[in-house]
């Protein structure tokens, strides 16, 4: 019983921690200056496994992308290959998004890309984004669509499944075709611009059709009546008018150039938050279960974390406050929940380092990516390794072995497209050696990467 007591007192003490006392994250190096971090809590309840990624501000060589799942706003994929599809244009680390419809996949909430809203939401829950220099915010951020052909202002809703909205706008981001529904009046638009939020969007009708399934232009967008609404378009919205499309969010969030949305808010000003006061309900609150969360620290580094859960013995889970504890042991002045459950997932490179519960298959995710040159660990083999260096843009490059007596051979000296180079050392020595890749790219940016590996140990 004592013993037990003393558990729990020291969990609890390690979770309550100041931020401002707190250390940076020590552990695994992924990639130059993104460190990984896997931690074991022992609890009353039994054990959490928390893995933490922490990362320096998204500027720069480092950049920060609201991802989707194959590309478009319908449907799921293990964040793994979205990583891997990520992997010829830059390196990347990243943690599941938003909660999703279990049909059609879809992100619950508001989601912004390169500046231009691509999913909304009524509010009432936490949106985390990013703005050009890479600050997070945390807001319960709503979105408020209408069109305007020639009637007044009208409701719109935005790439979501059929029946949230009487009028919905499909743009290419939700997919190739509208969905396959009976009974829609659907209006072709294009060219049809970025759908930037706060601004009016005008477009010409080029094409009126009736019924899903219909292509959505790679340049335009289709505009789809439902119900009774289906009259009202058809007298307000005739071939070759133009149509207006207001996309307000409130906040007005002008600034936010990527964003997912998730939930609740877990910390604001370095605490904790206990009641969110969101549109949760106290299971989705307080259940322990695996969970994820992205957080920024006090001098601007970003923390992604997932809280292994669903597998007893090893990790329990933890609540959301639960949660919301740990980021504030790392130091989060600011930190917003994503996902739970089986999506729960941090991965790295294309390689998952965290443990789903599930199949980790996602709807969106965040990406930090790096574009400066990256090396992977080597795994010497005896007196034998594999060194390499990955290259996202052409750059040159100076690469070089340095050994346990001081020596230095140089392995490569000039300038190489974007790809990976390798190098077969043999008969090494037994000691501490040390492999160095520096690139200046085609932007006049410079980086490297440096990897130490012994031999003979």
């Amino acid at each position: 019983m004592l013993r037990r007591s003393l558990t729990a007192a020291f969990a609890l003490a390690a979770l309550v921690a100041a931020p401002a006392g707190a250390a940076p994250v020590r552990g695994q190096t992924l990639m130059p200056g993104v460190v990984y971090s896997r931690q074991v809590q022992f609890t009353a309840h039994g054990p959490v496994v928390l893995n933490v990624v922490s990362t320096p501000r998204p500027t720069g060589l480092y950049g920060l992308q609201a991802a989707l799942s194959n590309g478009a706003v319908q449907g799921r994929e293990p964040l793994t290959q979205m990583e891997s599809e990520l992997s010829k244009t830059t390196t990347a680390v990243g943690v599941n998004g938003d909660l999703f419809d279990a049909r059609w996949g879809t992100p619950s909430s508001v989601l912004v890309r390169n500046g231009a809203v691509v999913t909304g939401s009524k509010g009432g829950r936490a949106v985390a984004g990013f703005d050009a220099s890479g600050a997070l915010h945390v807001d319960r951020v709503a979105l408020t669509g209408t069109w305007k052909g020639t009637g007044q202002n009208r409701p719109l809703g935005l790439n979501e499944p059929p029946g949230r909205s009487a009028v919905t706008l499909y743009t290419p981001a939700w997919g190739t075709t509208t969905p396959p529904e009976n009974g829609t009046l659907e209006v072709v638009l294009a060219p049809f611009p970025a759908t930037t939020p706060n601004t009016v969007l005008t477009a010409p009708i080029t094409q009126i059709v009736q019924n899903g399934g219909q292509p959505i232009p790679p340049n335009g967008a289709v505009l789809v009546a439902r119900g009774n609404q289906v009259p009202v378009m058809t007298s307000e919205a005739p071939a070759g008018t133009t149509v207006s499309v207001r996309l307000i969010l409130t906040p007005r969030w002008s600034d936010v150039r990527e964003a997912v949305g998730g939930g609740p808010l877990l910390v604001h000003g370095g605490k904790a938050i206990f009641r969110p006061n969101e549109l949760f309900t106290t299971t989705q609150l307080f259940t322990r279960t695996a969970r994820s969360a992205v957080g920024m620290t006090a001098d601007g580094r970003l923390l992604f974390v997932t809280a292994d859960g669903g597998r007893p013995g090893y990790s329990l889970g933890v609540t959301n406050f639960e949660l919301g504890l740990a980021l504030q042991r790392l130091g989060a002045v600011e930190a917003c929940a994503l996902g739970t459950g089986g999506s729960a997932a941090l991965a790295f490179d294309g390689k998952l380092l965290s443990r789903p519960s599930g199949d980790g298959s996602v709807a969106d995710a965040l990406v930090v990516t790096y574009d400066g040159v990256y090396a992977p660990n080597p795994a010497p083999s005896g007196a034998n390794v594999t060194l390499q260096y990955k290259l996202v843009r052409r750059s040159t490059v100076t690469a070089t072995l340095t050994g346990p007596d001081g020596s230095v051979t140089t392995l490569d000296s000039g300038a190489h497209d974007p790809g990976t180079y390798s190098f077969n050392r043999t008969g090494l020595a037994a000691g501490k050696w040390t492999f160095t890749a520096s690139a200046v790219d085609d932007l006049g940016r410079r980086s490297s990467a440096d990897r130490t590996f012994t031999v003979g140990s």
